[in-house]
């Protein structure tokens, strides 16, 4: 495949500009879903749709429309659902050649759990093959097939924990969107990379979807398919713009941070019922109980029916019944978010868990946990002015250095990291105390090399 330069692509859209201070902490997400295109006839020999146009052919514009990506090269496999099915496609993706792209679907938003309900793979000389997870008992043959092989993943972290669960743990591998990340790609999102570095573009109007349905409809099997298509081409891309910067080992380090974490179990959160959304509104402990009882309500309603807590009960339910405080059915009902007929049936549940908040003697109600790690920034000019002061003239330094070698500040350092630096630093600011700390809170040797000498010079108060 032909794939364009990404040299010829659109500057104000590939990298982040020369001169342009980004707002430190602030993540750089999917972009919205691509728009429908008019679908063009697919090539009847099995081949790929046709190349975009070179865009050094002249016009107004460089960059050439990009080619709606419709159908897999060698059409929509059929889901893999039995044990013999499986053995068959382990055979193909042992013989097959170089990288695996690896993808997975899960239901969020849709289902208590994050399993996979879908996983997707596709190998230079084996095709791509769809496997239907439900029907069986794990994927370790499969892990044991591709165990010495680079995985090809594109937003890594979304999907290690569910494919561990299935017995599918990369030793190396190579994520596409972290990858554009420190090549300092501003649009990330596997749809956008696709449209500016291969001229071909993907819709994603089934990204949200419930992928616990059966069966699946064909076009979300033609989506799933196409989610892999074109990784193993990305990989290579990325890959060389990487080498061209001269950031590949530093993309080889987060990679294998990666893979250190892809079946490490998820940090537990304290006290979770408090990130309930709007959750700010409620005032007094006596309120916060209410609200930490129906969530847990909610909790395990959700959990048994394996349905999302916000479709079982949502947020703001929970926030308004703690501020009114119902104390029978009518009432309960007559709030926002208890009127519909699920929720109904579940009145006594609702109520049930709102009299034992009610109940609780004071010594039981919610207190403020002490804090682990520093206070949010906004609160650190008036409770120390000293360390706001550091912490400004830390970030300072993360976004210059960030600017100066083309990375986001937030994947040149966690800005937690730099917060905790600023808020408790080392006795004595030396680029080794500097770095060791660093290390401590689980920054990259790369990103300490970057940042532990300019670091230490901006801890010191320069007025004293």
């Amino acid at each position: 495949m032909n794939r364009l330069s990404i040299e010829k692509r659109r500057a104000g859209t590939r990298l982040h500009n020369a001169g342009v201070v980004h707002p430190y902490g602030y993540g750089v997400t999917d972009e919205a879903p691509l728009r429908r295109r008019d679908e063009p006839e697919p090539a009847g020999d099995g081949r790929p749709l046709a190349e975009p146009p070179d865009p050094t052919s002249g016009g107004p514009d460089p960059l050439p429309a990009s080619v709606p990506l419709t159908a897999p090269r060698e059409g929509t496999p059929r889901p893999v659902e039995t044990e013999t099915e499986l053995a068959e496609v382990v055979a193909k993706m042992a013989a097959g050649t170089g990288p695996v792209a690896v993808d997975a679907e899960r239901a969020s938003g849709y289902r208590y759990t994050q399993r996979a309900y879908l996983v997707q793979l596709r190998r230079t000389g084996a095709g791509t093959a769809l496997i239907d997870p439900m029907p069986l008992d794990d994927l370790r043959t499969l892990d044991a097939a591709l165990a010495e092989s680079e995985w090809v993943l594109h937003a890594a972290s979304q999907d290690l924990a569910c494919l561990a669960e299935l017995g599918l743990k990369p030793r190396r591998l190579f994520d596409t969107e972290l990858a554009a990340r420190l090549a300092g790609f501003e649009r990330v999102g596997l749809a956008a990379l696709t449209e500016q570095l291969l001229g071909f573009s993907l819709e994603k109007h089934h990204s949200a979807a419930d992928w616990s349905t059966r069966p699946l409809p064909e076009s979300w099997l033609t989506y799933a398919a196409l989610d892999v298509e074109l990784l193993t081409d990305l990989r290579d891309l990325l890959a060389a713009e990487l080498d061209r910067q001269g950031k590949t080992a530093w993309a080889a380090e987060e990679f294998a941070a990666l893979v250190a974490s892809a079946d490490r179990p998820p940090r537990v959160r304290p006290d979770p019922w408090r990130r309930t959304s709007g959750i700010h509104r409620v005032r007094g402990a006596r309120a916060q109980s209410r609200v930490r009882s129906l969530w847990y309500a909610r909790d395990g309603v959700a959990a048994r029916r394996d349905s999302a807590p916000g479709r079982v009960l949502p947020d703001s339910a929970i926030v308004a019944a703690a501020e009114q405080d119902p104390k029978d059915e009518r009432a309960l009902l007559a709030i926002p978010g208890f009127g519909g007929r699920s929720v109904r049936r579940l009145a006594r549940v609702w109520l049930d868990a709102l009299d034992e908040a009610r109940a609780l003697p004071d010594d039981a109600l919610p207190v403020n946990q002490p804090m682990d790690g520093p206070p949010p920034p906004h609160r650190w000019a008036e409770r120390d002015p000293v360390a706001a002061a550091r912490l400004a003239r830390c970030r300072q330094v993360v976004v210059a250095t960030a600017e100066a070698n083309n990375l986001p500040p937030e994947n040149l350092i966690s800005p937690d990291y730099v917060r905790r630096l600023a808020w408790s630093p080392p006795d004595e600011a030396t680029s080794q105390t500097v770095g060791d700390t660093l290390r401590g809170f689980g920054a990259r040797n790369w990103q300490v090399t970057l940042l532990a000498d300019q670091l230490a010079e901006a801890l010191p108060d320069p007025t004293a």
